[in-house]
């Protein structure tokens, strides 16, 4: 091999080596994206932590806001963004007492990026929907 041979690597090869470092050091530890998109990824998350970002909000206007979500699943969904740390609750003492969530300085760093996920899927949507339609027009019954 020559000496003036380069080495580069594109980020996504950069990230696959991380993913296999980490799991080689950690043993039985989930891969870290796997176990970040498990949370961000479900179905109200990424909904919740948008509507945060412009300003903390009250449960009840987070409830009003989020199309479709029970209060039960606006709970959990909560919960689990606070046991993560990209959500802080703050508990007010009023009569009856009322809730306040912010996001976290961590919870505010992955706004930008779920906008630039949120936006892809927006502006990539029909296309998507046709794909799908497509597909299973075409695909063979089981």
């Amino acid at each position: 091999m020559g000496s003036d041979m380069k080495v580069t690597f594109d980020p996504v090869t950069t990230i696959l080596r991380e993913i296999d470092r980490s799991q080689e050091t950690s043993g039985e530890t989930p891969c870290p994206v796997r176990d970040v998109l498990d949370r961000t990824g479900d179905k109200w998350s990424v909904q919740v932590l948008l509507r945060l970002a412009p300003k903390p909000e009250r449960f009840n206007a987070l409830l009003r806001s989020v199309s479709g979500i029970s209060q039960r699943m606006l709970t959990v969904t909560l919960k689990g963004l606070e046991r993560d740390g990209l959500v802080e609750r703050t508990v007010f003492d009023t009569r009856p007492p009322s809730v306040e969530y912010t996001l976290t300085p961590l919870g505010a760093s992955l706004i930008e990026h779920l906008a630039a996920l949120a936006s892809w899927a927006i502006k990539n949507e029909p296309q998507i929907s046709k794909n799908r339609a497509a597909y299973d027009n075409e695909a063979p019954a089981p």
